[in-house]
């Protein structure tokens, strides 16, 4: 059966609530004069001349205009839009640009993301979201941080808003325009490996980061580095004046905001986090992060590899290698079985436990079902910990492209 495309049909009228604006006024989003807009009674975005559309949980995970040029790098290269990105996708590239900056020293790197992370589409057995309608995941063979994504990220596709994108840059040196009409097409891209000439580049930084999870008494966590970021006020994926291993504290010039209250802040990280209120929020990171206060070593090696940008020309890895809208291929779902459309419930559960997850579970000893599992390995009996944790939302009726909720 074909796959049917939501395309404009996905979006409404959006609902963000007095209790979200608030959030982004404490997270200084409304610093910048009309830096934010947001739509009134239309069901389908319109956004004016220089701005992009966005949604409250991009804006919360990192997001922030003027976007950080390997963002616009990534998108430019995978060939989306930015609201075709989930939420935890978002998350995952905050997430490397900290770890980057903060603790390997090194600008973003695109041949170190390579080597980490693919993309997969993202729906249901027979529809395909354009909103969400993609999901960055990591490679199946690279032990990477326990993330802790929430396994719900409830009626995000309904709260989009309009993000001011202009910035001191050429206006084609953006993002591109909005547009609800693109196609997501698979490209080259999306499973694009680094070459052996950048796996000897970064091979050290790939020994840092197994360093960084593994020393103990001084373990890094996904969640440690996402409460750095939210903690220090700089979002990462702003294009800011410093990297954040200069980073001044409360004076520095890429701050967003003053600290959040400690209520809020650890709110917050429940919020885009699986912690629940009996967990502990990390107050600090085990390792000291790079900042000002912490300055990178003498003769520390510089690495700059970005993504191929808009400004340079169509590249190879943009050629489309096979149409996702009318593949038959299993995409991850938001209910397995489901054929109601991402927008169609104010109770839907749009789950995101993600890809990453399965490449984790082998560091913790878990059963493992993987990306091309079939129904004999989902017996419930050996069913892999992701299965055993979404069970009310997977349908015992898994094809042999079984992959599991994202959003």
């Amino acid at each position: 059966m074909a796959t049917a495309d939501l395309g404009s049909a996905e979006w409404e009228r959006s609902k963000i609530s007095a209790q979200d604006i608030n959030l982004l006024k404490k997270m200084g989003f409304s610093k910048k004069e009309n830096s934010l807009r947001f739509p009134k009674e239309d069901s389908y975005p319109r956004p004016p001349i220089d701005y992009r559309v966005s949604f409250i949980d991009h804006l919360i995970r990192g997001l922030s205009p003027p976007i950080h040029e390997f963002l616009r790098g990534l998108l430019f290269v995978y060939g989306l839009q930015l609201h075709q990105l989930t939420p935890n996708s978002i998350l995952h590239v905050s997430i490397f640009i900290t770890l980057c900056e903060c603790f390997l020293g090194v600008q973003p790197n695109w041949a170190l993301w390579k080597r980490i992370f693919c993309l997969r589409r993202n729906g249901s057995h027979n529809v395909a979201y354009n909103i969400g309608g993609v999901v960055i995941c990591v490679r199946s063979d690279v032990e990477y941080f326990d993330v802790k994504f929430p396994d719900s990220v409830q009626g995000w596709r309904k709260k989009w808003l309009y993000i001011h994108e202009e910035s001191s840059n050429p206006v084609e040196d953006n993002i591109a325009p909005f547009d609800g009409e693109a196609k997501i097409l698979r490209r080259r891209s999306w499973d694009a490996e680094a070459t052996e000439a950048e796996k000897l580049a970064t091979e050290a930084l790939m020994t840092r980061i197994h360093d960084l999870q593994n020393t103990r008494g001084k373990e890094l966590s996904g969640i440690e580095i996402t409460a750095y970021f939210l903690r220090i006020r700089v979002q990462p994926l702003q294009a800011r004046k410093n990297p954040l291993w200069k980073y001044a504290g409360e004076k520095d010039v890429d701050r967003l905001s003053k600290d959040l209250p400690l209520k809020d802040f650890e709110k917050l990280i429940r919020k885009i986090s699986s912690l629940n209120k009996k967990d502990p929020i990390p107050s600090s990171c085990r390792i000291a992060p790079y900042s000002g206060a912490n300055p990178l070593p003498e003769n520390h090696p510089v690495l700059t590899s970005l993504p191929p940008l808009p400004e340079g020309g169509e590249v190879e890895d943009r050629t489309v290698v096979d149409d996702d809208n009318q593949n038959t291929s299993r995409p991850e779902s938001e209910v397995a079985g489901s054929h109601k459309s991402a927008a169609s419930s104010e109770k839907e559960a749009e789950s995101e436990a993600t890809a990453s997850t399965h490449s984790l579970l082998k560091v913790h000893g878990a059963p493992m079902c993987g990306f091309g599992c079939n129904k004999k390995k989902l017996m419930k009996d050996i069913k892999c910990q992701v299965c055993l944790e979404d069970e009310d939302e997977v349908s015992p009726q898994v094809t042999s492209r079984h992959q599991h909720d994202e959003e």
